[in-house]
């Protein structure tokens, strides 16, 4: 199956090829991991990336204010790191990471936050891109300035105290990217000293069953069989979630592929919620 391109959701390998040379194409590699995955994005950055293409710094283009990992940064110090790359008004973005399709979605909405929406997520990332034999380098890209304007749309993040209030009136439907064993609690999370369970009344989605084997993303029927086979709730406002505000984007990206544009991303998601005692938590399936 072949991508559906949309230079605001989805881009498809050839589709960037494509347009590799064009004057206001900016790409950006957003690789991010784990810290127990032995990966490093930027040494596997600097061997070999995309022509073209900026390092986008997930854990330092954020939030420098908040202990919770890699939150939103203001759209300040955004404006200036994307000045210092050369990416700014009037520019048609597309990001991949080295996964597949893992931390990507997290720039594309961080950039929809901002209120930029020429920006769309590489599908299958750059396994897709090697395994197809197109190009890459190890050269680093001439910059120049670009100034760049952010229109910060609220709508589009909650905190805590918004999730809190959704999860007990039950007005939104909460969706959270983790895998089901994260999610009925079943296993341990990642960060050390968080509880298990998942947020009461969240239904569970995980990001790869949004996925094919090979790392891109379904086709729109795909995304709505796997969305509505999580017992999600489209009439409802969404909100999304996962481990720390990065999977839950590939969720977001996918309401957006499919035509719901009332979602929101919880930004501290469980790394927030499993720290707090006096915030309820439920075990088991939804």
């Amino acid at each position: 199956m072949t991508t559906q391109d949309d230079p605001r959701t989805l881009v498809s390998t050839a589709w960037l090829e494509a347009h590799l040379k064009d004057p206001d194409l900016r790409v950006l590699d957003a690789s991010w991991y784990l810290p127990d995955s032995g990966r490093d994005a930027k040494a596997e950055f600097a061997v070999q990336h995309i022509p073209g293409a900026r390092f986008f710094d997930i854990d330092e283009i954020s939030d420098a204010r908040s202990a919770l990992p890699h939150m939103a940064p203001v759209s300040e110090k955004f404006m200036s790191r994307m000045r210092e790359m050369g990416v700014g008004d009037g520019h048609q973005v597309v990001v991949y990471d080295g996964a597949g399709i893992l931390s990507a979605p997290r720039v594309w909405w961080t950039f929809r936050l901002m209120g930029k929406r020429d920006i769309a997520v590489l599908d299958g990332g750059l396994p897709k891109w090697l395994a197809e034999g197109r190009p890459v380098t190890d050269a680093a890209p001439q910059i120049r300035d670009r100034h760049m304007t952010t229109s910060r749309q609220n709508q589009m993040v909650r905190d805590v105290t918004e999730v809190a209030r959704a999860s007990k009136l039950g007005d939104h439907c909460i969706i959270d990217a983790r895998s089901g064993d994260r999610f009925r609690g079943d296993a341990p999370e990642p960060r050390p000293g968080l509880r298990t369970g998942h947020i009461p009344g969240s239904r569970s989605l995980f990001y790869k069953d949004l996925l094919n084997a090979d790392g891109t993303m379904k086709p729109l029927q795909g995304l709505r069989m796997a969305i509505d086979e999580a017992g999600v709730d489209l009439t409802k406002p969404a909100i999304t979630t996962c481990g720390s505000g990065i999977t839950a984007a590939i969720i977001s990206l996918a309401l957006e592929r499919i035509g719901k544009t009332d979602h929101a991303l919880y930004d501290g998601s469980w790394a927030e919620w499993g720290m707090y005692d006096d915030l309820p938590i439920a075990k088991g399936q939804a």
